[in-house]
């Protein structure tokens, strides 16, 4: 089940519960070439619309927030030594970070894909 924010993050709870976190594809488009990232800590403990992390591109340095409050298990440290992912697949390969048991009172404040959809569009 993915989910979108209107700060344009993306959560995809997996069946386990583990929460893959990420900024979508129009945000990335929006910054630009991304540079750098400074990824959050395994083990931080963070609530819903908290700074996740930065990431700096050509254009600007931008928060990322937690779309849902949770403990950050995972880190994708890819990312420290490419963030080409974060451009070239924002959704996918450039995830940011995972979390166990997503809050489902969050995860039911946020947007469905079409909602997401018509939400950037607006």
């Amino acid at each position: 089940m993915k989910k979108y924010s209107e700060e344009h993050q993306w959560i995809d709870v997996a069946a386990d519960g583990t929460a893959t976190i990420g900024i979508t594809k129009y945000a990335a488009d929006e910054l630009g070439e991304i540079t750098f990232i400074e990824l959050p800590t395994v083990g931080q403990e963070l609530k819903a619309k908290e700074q996740l992390c930065v990431v700096e591109s050509v254009k600007a340095a931008s928060d990322v927030f937690m779309p849902v409050s949770g403990i950050v298990k995972e880190v994708n440290v890819v990312l420290d030594k490419d963030t080409s992912a974060l451009n070239n697949d924002p959704e996918g390969l450039g995830w940011i970070c995972r979390i166990d048991k997503a809050d489902p009172a969050d995860l039911a404040a946020l947007m469905d894909e079409a909602a997401y959809a018509a939400f950037c569009k607006a």
